[in-house]
């Protein structure tokens, strides 16, 4: 176990949470070389992905300046685990308030996911970091405006459905950060072992929203 402290700096460099989901940690080592390169440096695995553990702990040790943690976490069995691999921050698809309140207690970035203006408030309530917003493609980004109006000191992170198309909109209705899965990591791609262009897509994504990237 590797538990090296979240860098809140490196995330503001780039605000985007990479959602890796259903790879080895083989399959995984092949695509962060590409992406830490082209300037990112926070990774969610899914807790749902096959030697999740085993892929938390490898690149915690072998990439420390990257912040590493763990998401489809549901419930306090899934944050044990995911605490213990060597995860440095926490996301969840809902609110489970007893997950949400270890993680404050234990200083812990914590980004549950919510949906309703109800909901969001409440996580937000409970100590979040940040409110994934979820599933963001079901809603857009005049949804993320909306909710800022009269909730505008509650930190949005959008997630699914978040694209090169419409990454630098989100951030122009409010949001703090992004959480992208297969948008940014292309199946094609990476079945093809295609990195460099792999390198390229990362790259594109990051200039989308170069205006909004605290250095």
């Amino acid at each position: 176990m590797q538990n090296n402290s979240f860098s809140w700096k490196k995330y503001n460099q780039n605000p985007i949470v990479g959602i890796l989901r259903g790879l080895t940690t083989e399959e995984v080592l092949k695509i962060i070389p590409p992406y830490v390169s082209s300037g990112y440096y926070t990774i969610e695995i899914t807790m749902n992905s096959p030697e999740v553990s085993q892929t938390i702990a490898t690149l915690a040790k072998q990439y420390p300046e990257l912040n590493v943690g763990a998401g489809t976490v549901c419930n306090m069995k899934d944050l044990t685990v995911a605490l213990e691999a060597g995860a440095q921050f926490i996301v969840t698809p809902i609110i489970d308030e007893e997950v949400i309140k270890h993680c404050v207690a234990h200083d812990i970035p914590i980004f549950p996911g919510a949906y309703t203006p109800t909901e969001i408030y409440r996580a937000w309530s409970l100590g979040a970091s940040a409110v994934k917003v979820f599933p963001a493609t079901q809603l857009g980004t005049q949804y993320i405006k909306d909710v800022l109006a009269p909730l505008n000191e509650i930190k949005l992170l959008p997630t699914g459905g978040v694209s090169v198309e419409n990454i630098k909109s989100f951030f122009e209705a409010g949001a703090v950060g992004a959480g992208l899965a297969s948008s940014l990591f292309d199946k094609k791609m990476i079945r093809e072992g295609n990195y460099a262009d792999l390198e390229k897509h990362f790259l594109k994504m990051k200039n989308e929203i170069r205006d909004f990237i605290k250095e």
